[in-house]
């Protein structure tokens, strides 16, 4: 890898790199100069004078996902070094980053993981034919053919691929269908968080930011939206340098690639993606210093603008007059021919899949609550509220609940206004009403539990039930009116983001060359503040704003899409549920579970390398997890528990590390675990074993002499166990009682290699659905099912953490048994229990 590297990018090619960087760099350099004051003056101009706007009724929730981890898990992940398979525990925490590691046991260890992920830019792919589409655009006259190429054959039929037009590519897959759903949603959700653009909090470096990059690519005639304003300033401006400078650098290298197609393409893969790298640490270092630069005048800036305020605003609003005479008749002939005939077939579109989104959040709310006051009249205690809503608490950032949502967003199409107006892909706007429905689901959830918190503290135990249906009905009606506020503001902008970039390159050829005159009113000491190619494009903004405002009025006056008026106002309704806005997230189950106290001693007693930790500092540093386990499509669901995990290497006998490892980041385990350890038993050289997530000791006893008898009967090989290696059985508070647990790790150096293909998963899952009905009963006799098992999400009590420790080797066999000789019942609970629950967690859903 390193030679091909080295030999295509010699110091020469490395110059011409780097001399581009530069060149770019500088542009843009002086741009942010000139933004960064234009900003300053806008921000403190919008603190002195203010804004107006409807008020949000919903509360805020300052730090979402503060202590919390989204999902973690095992799947199998293509080495392009030596063309293998391998096992991989991936963590995704809450900055949406994703670590992989050999093994869930380095996670644990808090080992520094093999690589890291960052999203911004990425697409999700789940077929090769997708994969080759876009890889055989990377190299112009080379076309690739499905299977045509080891890079390309995957291990199984359900692939995740990480595809990235400039940096490398991630090759993923898993075992089954549900699987590859669950793992698509999880890193569809990295992708969207990582492609939301820079935060809106900062409101002087993100405008200043963003214009400069608008105007250099306008300056470069690329108008409309990018796809690539996406990540960091640092990557952003890495895509801006290699937009430019990869097709230049491809008719140098190209012609000297060799060998046979899918080296070429691996190759060029390889060498496009060091120049991404280089190219991103040059720009990083260079717009660190632009910034330096700026922050350091900005002191002196706002000086001068407070001292000047009033004229420097006489100053604009002359210039701006002036402009408009040149400017208004032209932009008025071209709204009139070119932008007013389709406001309405745009908005249109715009406005069904967002409205169908923001319905659906509203109904997933809404059932969430429903639920649980089904499971209030069963169990009406504090305790039982506060456990659901540990589960409800993180809803707005489970990508699977969610994804029904986000769905929604899918079927926009502006076909024949893209081309028409500039808009390289509708997928800017689907992220961007994504993320707002998250944020409008988080706002609601906050809200509520807030409100309840507030009536639990008052109530006494027979008015659960009416205490939850009126927070319910106080949050849903205040959702409505914040859904329709936050979708008329993305039809607005969405509508600017379309029509201002078409207007402006109709109208820079005529206007552009009259501007430089307009700059001779302005005084020299505002010139820093006021820039007349500014005030051209905020009179171009002006000119479209009214006939877009008077469209989005028009829908919501004809209640379209249950849109409100601008006339309903609800500012002030509700004063005293803005002081609860000041508030924290609640712990629910360390203030009324019961369970986190003694969750947090079995972590001390059990878990590998806390020595001089106390408890309080293993709990800091154990995430609660948002997602719990994937589930196998078909199979029944043990109480108290949903959407787990299976293990995603038994279809590939020759690498052990599929033993499907915890979801959750926190180390705590599962039932799973044991229904994970004997299906691998049957598959894999390795297995790992451990006890199912009960909450009695008979039953788990029971449980294991079950396991070991069929072990005996079914599975040709020895099994052996440490003394150590015996479960930690810890018996839990009321509301979430479970079992401190071991797994065996496998070892992270046995390899898959890519020609060895699985069966079928349909042969695999055979044995499940055959013994479900006799084998359920046992795990469930003493715990009926709730009403709301399949929420996904699983209480944060900690389970001990993972005994490392615990592991031990399994002697192989001399042969696999074929899936169909797996134990029966061991391999229904397997199914349905996930592998995964090691971690907090993975008690949520009790």
């Amino acid at each position: 890898m390193g030679d091909v590297i080295s030999s295509h990018l010699d110091e020469a090619k490395r110059e011409i790199i780097t001399a581009r960087t530069r060149e770019v760099m500088v542009e843009f350099g002086r741009l942010y100069e000139k933004q960064y004051a234009v900003a300053l003056f806008n921000k403190v101009r919008f603190d002195i004078e203010g804004g107006g706007g409807p008020q949000p009724q919903l509360l805020h929730r300052k730090i979402p996902l503060e202590n919390k981890a989204i999902f973690s898990g095992s799947l199998f992940q293509y080495l392009e070094e030596n063309k293998k398979w391998r096992n991989r525990f991936l963590f995704v925490p809450d900055s949406y980053n994703i670590s992989y590691y050999d093994s869930k046991a380095a996670h644990d260890r808090h080992l520094h993981p093999k690589g890291t992920i960052n999203c911004a830019g990425y697409k999700v792919l789940t077929s090769m034919e997708q994969y080759l589409d876009l890889f055989s655009n990377s190299l112009p006259g080379i076309k690739a053919k499905v299977g045509s190429s080891p890079l390309l054959k995957c291990a199984t039929q359900f692939p995740l691929i990480l595809w990235h037009p400039y940096a490398r590519h991630y090759y993923f897959c898993v075992v089954t269908e549900k699987e590859q759903q669950k793992w698509l949603a999880v890193l569809q959700d990295c992708v969207r968080h990582a492609n939301d653009g820079l935060s809106e909090e900062n409101k002087v470096q993100t405008p200043a930011f963003t214009d400069a990059v608008r105007l250099y690519r306008q300056a470069k005639g690329h108008y409309g939206t990018w796809d690539m304003m996406c990540g960091i300033p640092s990557q952003i401006l890495s895509n801006l340098v290699m937009e430019e400078a990869l097709p230049e650098l491809r008719e140098l290298i190209s012609p000297r690639l060799k060998g046979k197609l899918h080296e070429r393409q691996r190759n060029w893969m390889l060498i496009s993606d060091a120049v991404c790298s280089l190219v991103q640490g040059q720009c990083q270092a260079q717009y660190e210093a632009v910034l330096q630069k700026c922050e350091a005048a900005c002191s002196s800036l706002e000086a001068s603008i407070r001292t000047d305020m009033d004229q420097i605003i006489t100053s604009k609003e002359h210039v701006t007059n002036k402009i408009k005479e040149v400017v208004l008749p032209k932009a008025e002939k071209l709204l009139k021919v070119s932008i007013q005939p389709y406001i309405s077939s745009i908005l249109d579109a715009l406005m069904e899949p967002t409205s169908r989104g923001f319905s659906e959040v509203r109904n997933v709310f809404f059932r969430e609550l429903v639920d649980m006051s089904k499971n209030t009249l069963n169990e009406g205690t504090k305790e039982t509220v506060a456990q659901h809503m540990e589960k409800i608490s993180m809803l707005a950032f489970h990508p699977v609940k969610m994804q029904s949502c986000y769905e929604k967003m899918e079927p926009l199409s502006l076909e024949g206004l893209q081309q028409r107006f500039d808009v390289s892909s509708p997928s800017v706007f689907v992220q961007r009403a994504q993320i707002l429905m998250r944020e409008q689901m988080d706002h609601a959830v906050y809200t509520f539990e807030q409100i309840l918190h507030q009536s639990l503290e008052s109530q006494c135990t027979e008015e659960l039930c009416k205490s939850i249906q009126r927070c319910q009905d106080r949050v849903i009606k205040k959702f409505d009116y914040d859904s329709s506020t936050v979708r008329k503001r993305f039809f607005r902008e969405a509508l600017l983001q379309i029509f201002i970039p078409y207007m402006l390159k109709q109208l820079s050829p005529s206007c552009a060359s009259e501007l430089p005159r307009f700059q001779e009113l302005i005084f020299e000491d505002f010139s820093r503040f006021i820039l007349v190619e500014n005030i051209f494009e905020e009179v171009v903004l002006h000119s479209v704003m009214k006939d877009i405002t008077m469209a989005v009025k028009e829908a919501a006056v004809q209640r379209r899409h249950n849109l409100y008026r601008d006339s309903i106002v609800l500012s002030n309704s509700d004063p005293s549920l803005h002081l609860l806005g000041e508030n924290p997230s609640i712990d629910w189950a360390g203030e009324y579970g019961g369970a986190q106290e003694e969750v947090d001693g079995a972590v001390k007693d059990t878990e590998c390398g806390n020595e001089g930790e106390g408890g309080a500092a293993q709990k800091r540093r154990r995430m609660k997890q948002v997602v719990s386990m994937i589930q196998v499509e078909g199979s029944p669901v043990l109480p108290n528990e949903s959407c787990m995990e299976v293990p995603s290497v038994i279809d590939i006998p020759e690498e052990d590390g599929g033993e499907e490892e915890e979801k959750d980041g926190d180390g705590e385990e599962n039932s799973d675990d044991k229904a994970s350890a004997d299906q691998n038993v049957s598959a894999s050289p390795r297995a790992s074993e451990n006890p199912p997530d009960l909450s009695n000791g008979s039953v788990l006893k029971e449980e294991e002499a079950k396991s070991e008898e069929q072990g005996k009967e079914e599975v040709p090989q020895k099994v052996e166990f440490a003394p150590e290696s015996a479960s930690v059985v810890e018996e839990k508070g009321k509301g979430g009682d479970n079992l401190s647990m071991v797994e065996e790790q496998p070892h992270s150096d046995q390899e898959v290699s890519e020609e060895t293909l699985p069966p079928p998963p349909e042969e695999i899952l055979s044995g499940a659905t055959e013994t479900a009905a006799e084998s359920l009963p046992e795990a469930t006799s003493d715990f009926p099912l709730p009403p709301h098992d399949d929420s996904g999400f699983q209480s944060p009590t900690n389970e001990g953490g993972e005994a490392e420790n615990d592991e031990e080797d399994v002697a192989p066999s001399a042969a696999v048994p074929q899936p169909s000789e797996e134990h029966p019942e061991v391999r229904e609970t397997s199914i349905a229990a996930a592998p995964g629950a090691e971690t907090k967690t993975g008690d949520q859903d009790q």
